[in-house]
């Protein structure tokens, strides 16, 4: 993700369909973890995008 970021990326998510963990990449922030979430927002750098996990998990 490292690269991603190095590269211009603002927003990157790290999926682990193991775990059902995702890893929330941001500009400038810490790493958040989140434990089988249900959906994840594109947030301001993708508005009105919304991945469901439901069909997923």
């Amino acid at each position: 993700m490292q690269e991603y970021q190095d590269s211009g990326a603002r927003l990157g998510w790290l999926i682990d369909l193991e775990t059902q963990q995702v890893e929330i990449y941001r500009s400038g922030r810490d790493v958040e973890v989140l434990k089988s979430p249900a959906s994840l927002s594109g947030e301001d750098v993708l508005p009105g995008f919304v991945l469901h996990f439901e069909d997923i998990w």
